[in-house]
């Protein structure tokens, strides 16, 4: 089969590689029909995740069809067209009886790591995708919705509702400021307005981006290069700063900025892959009484976002700005990479 394979720092290459197998009796072979491609993979070919090592194939979203099954799953059939969700759960141990399904426990990839595909095992920019733990790992695609549409619940839906609003702790009336608007800070977006709040600021360098964040229910737009960009965010509040700040880029000036505009009593959600340290100016922090939270996905909403996007309530096209053959992942790679210039904000990637 053909794959995206990655060769260290900087390189990928589209190539051949063995089709997967069935490994383990919970394990599924799920034939890509659509994939897409994430900040993370960009955030690897940086060379800032190093657990990823070279020969992986990238990719952790995705809609395809089950080719084959592992004696053990029996909630899953052959044909079933299912969406591949970012985290691996197995179901049974701690953190997965918890919910907690981003550190599932079984030493698939690593203990501790629900991340994998595309990262610790083979991912899903490929034809074919093993998939651990199908029965928790593998969603029903639901009737009546495009694959490339269900391809958003896989990491970028379930990223922004659970680690930017939910974390976030986003309440009816609150004003809230999503630094970074691309898909993930879209997604938290679009999935704030479940809970009420009375704004929704998003704030990005790029304008274009500011201005797409409108069709996603922003309510407010400010572009971070404008010298004055605090105090329009502070003018959209009481003066005090906003209750809850999204970091949705990761990188140390858009961590800083959110330390800058929230008010005391407030919420720093990061959402953001960090690549490089960032500070905490704890000297002066202490006495603000600020929650700051972090984390990796544990997709426990998907189900429910399944759901809302099944009955119309979420938007999921209008995240996709571009379509690419899966062929052309190459192409794909270099629009998704320069978004600035190419306007892209999810790019679709059929076979």
């Amino acid at each position: 089969m053909k794959a995206l394979v990655y060769q260290g720092p900087g390189s990928i290459a589209w190539q051949e590689k063995p089709a997967p197998g069935i490994q383990k009796p919970t394990d599924a072979i799920v034939k890509i029909e659509t994939t897409t491609i994430c900040g993370t993979d960009l955030h690897i070919l940086k060379g800032d995740v190093p657990t990823v090592e070279s020969g992986r194939i990238l990719g952790h979203e995705g809609v395809g069809v089950v080719t084959e099954v592992g004696e053990a799953v029996t909630e899953i059939s052959v044909g079933d067209r299912v969406i591949v969700s970012c985290i691996s759960a197995c179901g049974k141990c701690s953190y997965c009886l918890e919910g907690v399904y981003s550190h599932c426990l079984a030493d698939e990839g690593a203990s501790g790591i629900g991340w994998i595909l595309g990262h610790l095992i083979d991912g899903t920019q490929a034809e074919y995708v093993r998939v651990p733990f199908a029965e928790t790992s593998l969603h029903q695609a639901p009737e009546g919705v495009a694959a490339e549409e269900a391809a958003m619940i896989s990491d970028i839906l379930p990223t922004g509702h659970e680690i930017g609003i939910r974390y976030g702790a986003v309440e009816p009336g609150d004003v809230i400021a999503v630094i970074g608007a691309g898909p993930v800070g879209l997604a938290a977006i679009t999935t704030a307005s479940l809970y009420g709040p009375s704004r929704v600021v998003a704030i990005d360098i790029d304008a274009n981006r500011v201005e797409q964040a409108k069709r996603f229910g922003a309510s407010d737009g400010i572009v971070s290069s404008d010298s004055d960009w605090k105090e329009q965010v502070l003018a959209l509040t009481d003066g005090l700063g906003v209750d809850v700040a999204i970091e949705a880029v990761g990188v140390p000036a858009t961590w800083d900025m959110c330390l800058a505009i929230v008010r005391p009593g407030g919420h720093v959600a990061n959402v953001g892959v960090h690549g490089k340290p960032v500070s905490f100016p704890l000297e002066t922090a202490w006495i603000q009484n600020l929650t700051i939270t972090t984390g990796l996905v544990n997709t426990d909403t998907s189900r429910m976002l399944i759901k809302l996007l099944a009955q119309g309530r979420l938007d999921a096209g209008g995240f996709i700005s571009h379509r690419f053959s899966l062929e052309d992942i190459m192409s794909a790679y270099d629009t998704f990479g320069r978004a600035a210039e190419t306007k892209a904000l999810k790019v679709i990637l059929t076979a």
